[in-house]
């Protein structure tokens, strides 16, 4: 055995394009600190998610449910918030500032810059889809259905990225795939008072839209950071995602123009069932929410992978639903129930996949440590 080569292949488990390296899914740094940083960039995103993945899906259907009908302006909302990231990003500059006077505020390069304007329409598109067609669908089933999105998200992971899979990733695939269609088969039990069998499918195939197109979404974003041919920080990732932002807003708001939805926007807010304050009030918080869904999505894929976005995005999914059988009384049938099982298994399977091949890769690392100190010994 070449021990030179042997010990040019454990490092180069540690070091990789970006500071943070990304290899399989698996974040390797080259120091303790850079180990720090990225389990709490990783915690931190989780959180984000968390919040976003339940709060956001909440505050647009209150918005629907208490007297809004601007499919548009819902849209609108999903990325409307993306002003907040001057925040992190003027710190940032800041800091590099201080090491470098010379330092430009922003980072991308006219390469990933026309991608993110790309992703961002795109992103814009899927908003609506996602707006229309939570205003046919209960929350607790448009969130059932988004579930699908981890299945769209491994498929064109594989086409785009190369995701390698695993029984583990594709039982839970299959699982949530299970669920949706168990919701489409007893949809006249889940139907909301007044509304047509017609619109109720119309709700449901365009949040089935919704999720396939999100799904192609975040492998694309992953593909961006792998193509950029610069350094992927996470002030970057930060600054891609309000490019992304900014570009879906425009493109809503461009609908919201077409549509007249910002005059309709004082008389909607008098008549709203909660008060013309409140009805501002909800507006805001959907927009604070859904771009923490987005940051922390996009963080997701930085500090680990695409998959896993995808799996976060299906896993509070449970929280969801019991926030939406609290507040807004939804019904809760046996057919929901099923499929928020099956979705939970999915979870479970995907997680427990994902640990044991960590652990697995871990331990291989390790034997090879092991072999190369042996070698070199002798």
């Amino acid at each position: 055995m070449d021990v030179a080569k042997e010990k040019q292949d454990i490092e180069n488990q540690t070091k990789g394009k970006y500071t943070m390296s990304i290899e399989n899914g698996n974040v390797e740094t080259s120091s303790n600190n850079k180990s720090r940083m990225m389990i709490f960039l990783i915690g931190l995103n989780v959180l984000l998610s968390a919040f976003g993945n339940t709060g956001g899906p909440l505050m647009s259907r209150l918005y629907f449910r208490k007297g809004g009908n601007r499919e548009w302006l819902s849209a609108f909302l999903e990325t409307a918030g993306f002003p907040i990231l001057l925040i992190p990003m003027y710190l940032s500059y800041r800091n590099r500032r201080r090491h470098n006077p010379s330092a430009p505020f922003f980072l991308s390069t006219r390469k990933v810059f026309l991608a993110c304007v790309v992703l961002g329409v795109l992103t814009g598109v899927d908003d609506y889809l996602y707006a229309y067609g939570l205003s046919f669908l209960p929350a607790s089933t448009s969130a059932l259905l988004i579930s699908t999105q981890l299945g769209f998200t491994a498929f064109f992971a594989f086409l785009v990225v190369r995701q390698k899979f695993t029984s583990f990733s594709l039982n839970a695939v299959a699982l949530l795939t299970v669920g949706a269609v168990i919701l489409g088969l007893h949809a006249s039990s889940d139907r909301p008072s007044g509304e047509s069998n017609a619109d109720y499918y119309k709700g449901f195939f365009l949040t089935l839209g919704c999720a396939a197109l999100y799904g192609l979404i975040l492998p694309l974003i992953e593909l961006t950071y792998k193509k950029a041919n610069q350094e992927i920080t996470y002030s970057l990732v930060v600054e891609m995602q309000l490019v992304m932002g900014g570009f879906a807003t425009l493109f809503c708001a461009i609908g919201m123009i077409f549509a007249k939805d910002f005059q309709a926007i004082p008389d909607e807010a008098k008549s709203f069932e909660l008060g013309e304050v409140r009805y501002y009030v909800v507006l805001v918080w959907c927009a604070i929410f859904w771009q923490f869904f987005f940051l922390g999505a996009v963080g997701v894929i930085f500090c680990v992978h695409t998959l896993l976005a995808g799996i976060l995005i299906a896993g509070f999914i449970p929280i969801t639903e019991v926030l939406s059988v609290i507040f807004f009384h939804e019904k809760f049938g046996s057919d929901k129930g099923v499929a928020l099982i099956l979705s939970l298994w999915g979870l479970a399977s995907y997680s427990y996949g994902d640990y044991f091949a960590a652990k697995q890769k871990k331990k291989e690392v390790a034997l090879r440590a092991q072999i190369l100190e042996e070698y070199t010994r002798n």
